[in-house]
């Protein structure tokens, strides 16, 4: 199951954003998965526990959104929406197309409790950060 390794890798960046934001703890990793990008959400689920154990991350909510798969027509230029198994242009019909999106894994964003006192004008609880995992 390559879903574990993947789910290590998000680990060292999860740790990373919080040793860098000074966090108590990472109370939500949100992600964002393409339908190309060869992960399963479900698998991915199954495996965080075994990867998030004894780390900073250990109860954090995993929170997975579907990127949209969307191309680029070489023919017409337009960027439109497309299916996995049906990757043409939605305004011509072309079949020379290129992938913009859907073939990643996106870290979006973390929710983090920060160690000290907060800071005037900080809420202390997100951190944004978008990221390839």
């Amino acid at each position: 199951m390559h879903e574990l390794s993947v789910c290590q890798a998000l680990i060292g960046q999860v740790e990373d954003i919080a040793r860098r934001e000074s966090a108590a703890r990472v109370t939500a990793i949100h992600l964002a998965i393409g339908p190309l990008s060869g992960i399963e959400p479900e698998l991915l689920r199954r495996a965080w526990p075994l990867a998030a154990g004894a780390t900073i991350a250990e109860e954090a909510e995993l929170l997975i959104d579907a990127a949209p798969i969307r191309v680029e027509c070489s023919v017409c230029g337009s960027e439109t929406d497309a299916k996995a198994n049906r990757l043409l242009c939605g305004e011509c019909g072309d079949w020379r197309t290129r992938v913009v999106s859907g073939e990643e894994m996106l870290l979006t964003r973390l929710e983090l409790e920060r160690t000290g006192a907060v800071q005037p004008g900080d809420t202390g609880a997100t951190t944004e950060d978008s990221r390839h995992v």
